[in-house]
């Protein structure tokens, strides 16, 4: 598996990260062999979340891996915390909290990552920052990020936090690229260069944070898959054609098309499928030209001015 740079954060990580939102759909044993097919790709960076199945992804994933100090240190985990029930929390009581909880499901004693999972209006960020003191101090979280901020939002926050944003979780495929067609379509009159995400992209280029795409496959808002969808023919016809002359499948090329993209994103898959996490991480092998990579987009029903 290829790696690259996390942020700042002195890690080189795999280039596809493993979500494991959806592991509490597989029986214990469908699990087991779903983690090690993972470690067994070299795919050992794995995304959790507290809401998760209400935390019961993290306890599943602990024991579907057999977690033990051995096994914890070939593990990198992330996990994310801020969201409740109908509210959004970023208190230093909640992140705290949230934390311990975390470390009890994943039955280890630290967090190599923790994202602020969605933006909280009430955010003080003095009370970010003392949680994220708290935290690294006692050795249970090393390194911090965000999920689905813009960049003053980051700002603000990188004003009172101390540790570096080593990423930030935000939605991006080939049909939801609208942060990659803004830049395209800058200083135009048209739909497409509405930036609608302040610049979340160069912002997190030019201050190293690495931006993880979650819903790597999906379109719209959890609406689907566009992979064999018929809602688009010209985009799988061309997505098709690509996998055809690498010798790779349709989730490969998808897969390849944001990994062509020079800011070294970190695609999080969903797949709970071990021969289609293969087919992910098989496009770590792969590089578009820049011909394909544009066919791809346009193909997807994007446009150039």
């Amino acid at each position: 598996m290829r790696t690259i740079p996390l942020g700042k954060t002195g890690l080189q990580v795999p280039a596809v990260a493993v979500g494991c939102m959806r592991i509490d759909a597989l029986t214990p044993a469908e699990a087991e062999r779903f983690v090690q097919a993972a470690l067994d790709e070299g795919a050992n960076f794995f995304d959790h979340a507290d809401i998760y199945g209400g935390g019961a992804c993290e306890e599943i994933f602990s024991k579907a891996v057999h977690m033990s100090a051995s096994v914890r240190e070939k593990l990198i985990l992330q996990s994310k915390c801020g969201i409740r029930e109908a509210s959004f929390d970023f208190s230093k009581e909640h992140i705290l909290s949230a934390v311990d909880g975390i470390l009890s499901r994943l039955q280890t004693d630290y967090l190599d990552v923790l994202l602020l999972h969605r933006p909280d209006a009430l955010m003080e960020p003095e009370e970010v920052a003392a949680a994220f003191d708290r935290l690294e101090r006692a050795g249970k979280v090393r390194h911090f990020g965000v999920s689905n901020q813009n960049p003053m939002q980051m700002r603000l926050l990188q004003k009172y936090v101390r540790q570096p944003i080593a990423a930030n979780q935000l939605q991006l495929s080939v049909t939801n690229a609208g942060m990659i067609a803004a830049g395209i379509h800058v200083n135009m009159a048209e739909d497409a260069a509405v930036d609608r995400d302040g610049g979340a992209l160069d912002f997190c280029r030019v201050h190293d944070i690495t931006i993880q795409c979650w819903s790597p496959f999906q379109y719209g808002f959890f609406e689907g898959v566009f992979l064999g969808n018929e809602k688009f023919p010209a985009l799988n016809a061309k997505i098709d054609e690509i996998a055809e002359t690498y010798g790779v499948s349709n989730t490969a090329v998808a897969m390849a098309w944001l990994l062509r993209h020079p800011a070294d994103m970190q695609p999080v898959t969903g797949t709970m499928n071990p021969a289609r996490l293969r087919d992910c991480v098989k496009a770590t092998e792969i590089r578009l030209t820049r011909a394909e990579w544009y066919a791809i987009y346009l193909a997807a029903g994007y446009t150039l001015p």
